[in-house]
């Protein structure tokens, strides 16, 4: 019953807030974010085929449905949120990433991120199947905007391009062509919460520049967070 009012008991990756422009006279808030390094399973799959076999293959690896298949058959944590680029998200809580395979029309990845706890590449079991790998994502910076509500891709692509504007206004050098071709949409929720419970995110990945930038331009802001 949690889950249908927003909670979801699921855990996600830790995350500093440096900057918080949803606390200030902004027209689109955001939080500047950074991530240390995680690590992830990946699949390739052809957009074709759709993403089912590929999720089960990930969901096989942690023992969702089956047996681990992993070296160690240990059952391994789901966290959040799902995160997909450029697509639709699988409608559950997972974390799940998609992503074009070598720019490729037709082939995509797709992650799982793993829990905390697997935070060295000697701790993490290996795939038993060898269309799943384990893979480092690095350490990154990014502006997050955050909204409620179900989620197609005219209105995340709205997200996107309301989130540009912001950073424009902000004083950011940013294409917005760009940042429709590489931003990243994560949900927290299985589709059966209330949607106005319903926690979506828009990520834009941010360069050193425009990270030292903004911090400076709202040093007073930053202060007080």
């Amino acid at each position: 019953m949690g889950m249908v009012f927003g909670k979801t008991g699921v855990a996600e990756p830790a995350f500093e807030v440096l900057l918080n422009r949803a606390e200030t006279s902004c027209l689109f808030p955001y939080e500047l974010r950074k991530y240390g390094q995680r690590f992830a399973i990946e699949t390739e799959y052809k957009i074709s085929d759709g993403t089912g076999d590929a999720f089960m293959r990930l969901a096989g690896y942690i023992g969702v449905t089956s047996s681990p298949q992993n070296t160690g058959k240990a059952s391994i944590a789901m966290t959040a949120p799902v995160v997909t680029e450029k697509g639709t998200a699988i409608a559950m809580t997972a974390p799940v990433v998609t992503a074009d395979v070598q720019s490729s029309t037709e082939t995509k990845k797709m992650q799982f991120i793993l829990p905390a706890e697997y935070d060295e590449l000697s701790k993490i079991p290996q795939p038993t199947n060898s269309a799943v790998s384990v893979v480092v994502v690095p350490p990154s910076i990014g502006a997050v905007h955050r909204f409620s509500g179900w989620v197609n891709d005219q209105k995340e692509r709205k997200q996107v391009t309301n989130l540009v504007q912001q950073l424009k206004s902000d004083g950011l050098s940013i294409d917005e062509r760009d940042a429709l071709e590489h931003y990243l949409l994560w949900q927290f929720n299985p589709p059966f919460t209330i949607p106005s419970l319903r926690r979506n995110e828009i990520w834009l990945q941010l360069s050193d520049e425009q990270v030292e930038f903004l911090l400076n331009k709202f040093k007073d802001t930053v202060a007080h967070n």
